[in-house]
C-alpha cells in the first residue's frame, strides 16, 4: 500500500514514496477532462480521475482520517498519513439536493480504513432529480512533495487500485 525505497540510479539516492489509491466506488473511470464541469475538467481543484458510479456506496480509498464532510453529504476530503488529501465529490451540482439522497457514515476527524463505507447515495434519486452522478476523485494536497500520478481508466471495482502516486522528497 504505502512503500518507501531508494532510487539506485542516482549518486545521492532520493527517498521515493508510492501510494496506491483504491477506487472509492465501482463504475467506469474516465479522465477528469470528461467531467461536465470546468472546475473539475480543467484541473482547477487538482489532479485526478472521475468515475461514473454503478452502485451508490462511496468507500475509503486508503487508510486515513476524514478531514471534512460537506454538510450536504455529497463530498468528503480524506487525508493519508503522508499528508496527501483526496476530495471525493459525488455528482455535479448535487449540493443543490441539500443532503437528500445521501447518507454519511463518517464525520470530520474520524479515522477510517480502506474499503470502509463513507457515504451511501441513491443513484436513481439523484438522476431523477436531474443531476449527474459522475464522481471526481481529486488529489487536493500532497504536502511538500513533487507528485507524479498514474491512472487506470475503464471499468473499475471499488477497492481496486485506480491511481498510483509517486512522490520524491
Amino acid at each position: 500500500m504505502f512503500a518507501k525505497w531508494k532510487s539506485k540510479k542516482e549518486k545521492n539516492p532520493t527517498e521515493v514514496q508510492v501510494l496506491e489509491i483504491y477506487a472509492p466506488v465501482s463504475g467506469q473511470a474516465v479522465p477528469l477532462s470528461g467531467v461536465p464541469d470546468e472546475t473539475f475538467a480543467g484541473g482547477h481543484m487538482g489532479k485526478g480521475i472521475a468515475i461514473e458510479p454503478s452502485e451508490g456506496r462511496l468507500m475509503a480509498p486508503f487508510d486515513g482520517k476524514i478531514a471534512h464532510v460537506v454538510k450536504s453529504s455529497h463530498a468528503v476530503i480524506i487525508e493519508h498519513s503522508s499528508g496527501l488529501q483526496l476530495l471525493l465529490h459525488i455528482g455535479m451540482d448535487t449540493v443543490s439536493l441539500k443532503g437528500s439522497g445521501f447518507t454519511s457514515h463518517v464525520t470530520s476527524g474520524d479515522e477510517v480504513k480502506a474499503g470502509q463505507t463513507l457515504i451511501e447515495f441513491d443513484i436513481a434519486f439523484i438522476q431523477a432529480a436531474g443531476y449527474q452522478t459522475i464522481t471526481p476523485v481529486i488529489v487536493t494536497s500532497n504536502g511538500e512533495t513533487d507528485l507524479e500520478m498514474d491512472y487506470h481508466y475503464g471499468p473499475v471495482v471499488a477497492g481496486k487500485v485506480i491511481i498510483l502516486t509517486v512522490a520524491s522528497r
